[in-house]
């Protein structure tokens, strides 16, 4: 499972957290970036994996993260900034593997995703979400790849882990490790979180700010 946390870690970001965060901008496209200024992490994951609750539950908001029904609703790159005096950020990336858009809106918001990938210098570390009821999919190994080639360290994290039977989420989170152990560029620890039941939370917490340094 995922990785001890001493008690002091655990506080910090517990903190961290608790103060200020706020949306800052979209960005639809690489000239929209708001200055890099300081370290970033990005949260990834296909439609519906519950990305956005995960975001807002990990915040302690409501409404952080624009929550919706219809999957693939973020279609842009979404900042938050968290701190005051600033600092770090979190981004919101495109959610991927929605069926229903035009395949022009999926190219392009790949390409989007690509580009920022591979150009971000602050960015420090992504967070690739993954269903614990589904485990990993082609698409998520798609953008595990898009990571791998971008030299991005990432770190897998399993969804809704309280929608399984404990026997179950012991498997897919051994799964998810072994593919993860595969990967050049991932985390080997995995974390498993519920954004309604607050499994996981401070030690996601906990990694972010790990991994910002």
């Amino acid at each position: 499972m995922s990785e001890p946390f001493d008690p002091a870690q655990l506080e910090l970001a517990r903190k961290v957290f608790a103060g200020p965060i706020t949306f800052l901008k979209s960005a639809p496209a690489l000239e929209h970036l708001p200055d890099a200024i300081v370290p970033e992490v990005a949260f990834a994951g296909r439609s519906n994996v519950g990305k956005s609750s995960l975001l807002n539950a990990l915040a302690n908001r409501n409404a952080l993260a624009r929550t919706s029904n219809t999957p693939g609703r973020t279609q842009e790159l979404n900042f938050f900034d968290v701190g005051q005096p600033l600092g770090f950020r979190l981004v919101d990336m495109p959610g991927y593997g929605f069926a229903k858009a035009p395949k022009d809106m999926v190219r392009q918001w790949r390409f989007l995703v690509n580009d920022f990938l591979r150009g971000r210098d602050v960015l420090k570390r992504a967070l690739v979400l993954i269903d614990s009821r589904h485990g990993i999919k082609d698409v998520d190994r798609e953008i595990m790849d898009m990571l791998d080639k971008a030299a991005v360290s990432y770190r897998l994290v399993l969804t809704k882990a309280d929608k399984i039977k404990a026997t179950d989420l012991t498997a897919v989170t051994e799964a998810t490790q072994a593919e993860a152990r595969k990967r050049p560029a991932a985390h080997p620890d995995i974390i498993a979180t519920s954004s309604e039941g607050g499994l996981g939370l401070p030690e996601l917490r906990a990694a972010v700010i790990e991994a910002i340094g």
